[in-house]
């Protein structure tokens, strides 16, 4: 039980993952009703759920292909057990010579089953790697749809007069504050899950793609925290901020 309790915190559980995230989804419903970020987020977690289920389907061995794989190595054994056996039995020169083509034969067809055994074995390698690198291109696709939703989220704009096709920025500097954290949140839990995928397959290029959706949501979480720190640096001038209202809005909301 207590070994249980340990290996909680050694490694990520995906169904807690799935309650932070809906958490997280209620959080930014009740601050930003009908939001496109909340839209989102929900959208995340049914991804995050299809998360577990790939994981587990990809955990999965393949049996038919594994079944084949021991197949075609025994054959191959029994060949070359089969030309040992039969060119310890050979005397005479002439004997050898009768036998020569069909020896090659079988060595020929034994090298076959040797080439066919090793393309089974890195087959069911990669078909899961084709699969996982699919789920991780949907989860990077994520990110960038995070990122564009608090691309208009500018601070440097606070207090600035529109144009006629400025975006909505009717949001007061808390409010600002707590929509990049909720982005910022996003990125990190969006990495979490794609993060699952290296703990269960240790394949090296899954892995590096992993670690290239973690560089990237960490290199755009800096960049909210930067906005963030500028708010907060506003906000200590008494820089006049928008409306204290929220507007939904098609993009960018």
């Amino acid at each position: 039980m207590a070994k249980k309790k340990e290996d909680r915190y050694r490694s990520l559980d995906a169904n807690k993952i799935i309650e932070t995230l809906e958490k997280l989804e209620q959080r930014i419903a009740e601050r930003f009703p009908g939001s496109g970020l909340s839209r989102v987020c929900a959208e995340l977690i049914a991804v995050a759920r299809q998360t577990s289920e790939r994981i587990e389907s990809v955990s999965r061995p393949n049996w038919t292909l594994r079944t084949l794989l021991v197949c075609l190595v025994g054959g191959a054994f029994a060949i070359l057990f089969y030309l040992i056996s039969q060119a310890t039995a050979f005397k005479g020169t002439d004997e050898w010579a009768e036998a020569l083509q069909g020896l090659d034969a079988l060595f020929n067809i034994a090298v076959l089953l040797g080439g066919a055994a090793f393309f089974i074995s890195t087959l069911e390698t990669r078909w899961k790697r084709a699969r996982t690198l699919s789920a991780l291109h949907e989860l990077r696709s994520i990110v960038h749809v995070i990122d564009m939703h608090q691309l208009t989220k500018d601070p440097s704009t606070m207090g600035v007069a529109r144009t006629s096709n400025s975006p909505n920025r009717d949001l007061t500097p808390f409010s600002l504050m707590r929509y990049l954290d909720y982005c910022s949140e996003m990125l990190s839990m969006t990495a979490k899950c794609a993060a699952l995928y290296a703990a269960s397959l240790s394949d090296a290029v899954v892995v590096d793609t992993v670690g290239d959706i973690e560089r990237l949501t960490s290199e755009l979480s800096s960049k909210i925290w930067q906005k963030i720190t500028m708010v907060q640096s506003l906000e200590d001038r008494d820089v006049p901020g928008p409306v204290i209202s929220y507007r939904p809005t098609v993009q960018g909301s």
